[in-house]
């Protein structure tokens, strides 16, 4: 069994996996309306886990963040065709997109679009392809 003892790998894999999920929450919330995007922000997320698992072993991830990632497969799956099949619904093609601005106490007005809906299961759906076949190959080794 791997047992990583690098203090200075472990060190800095909490700040570099905070910034890494801070830039990939940022690419999937600016995607629908420039560069980026759920398939981006997934894989920036799925590097973020890698390193985490790299220094401190599976085992141990696996304690902190009890994620079943073949689950979130399909998961992301429903969402996508859920936010492209509900615009049959207003009798416009699959996967047309439509927006609208709600006003929150503290935030203010805020955009809400189906295309972030869309991202999210792409995000969700990357995520747990990615991270299922990088641990199912660690699990061989």
């Amino acid at each position: 069994m791997y047992k990583p003892n690098d203090l200075i790998l472990r060190t800095t894999t909490s700040l570099i996996a905070f910034i890494l999920l801070g830039f990939a929450i940022y690419l999937l919330m600016a995607g629908h309306n420039s560069p980026g995007g759920g398939f981006v922000g997934g894989l920036m997320t799925a590097s973020a886990f890698v390193l985490m698992y790299m220094s401190y072993g599976i085992e141990t991830v696996k304690k902190i963040l009890p994620i079943n990632f073949r689950t979130l497969i399909p998961i992301g799956l429903l969402i996508a065709v859920g936010t492209g099949a509900g615009s049959f619904i207003f009798d416009v093609p699959f996967l047309s997109h439509t927006f609208g601005y709600f006003t929150l106490p503290i935030f203010g007005e805020i955009e809400l679009a189906t295309a972030m809906l869309f991202d999210i299961g792409v995000y969700v759906t990357v995520l747990g392809v990615t991270m299922t076949i990088i641990l199912s190959i660690a699990n061989d080794q």
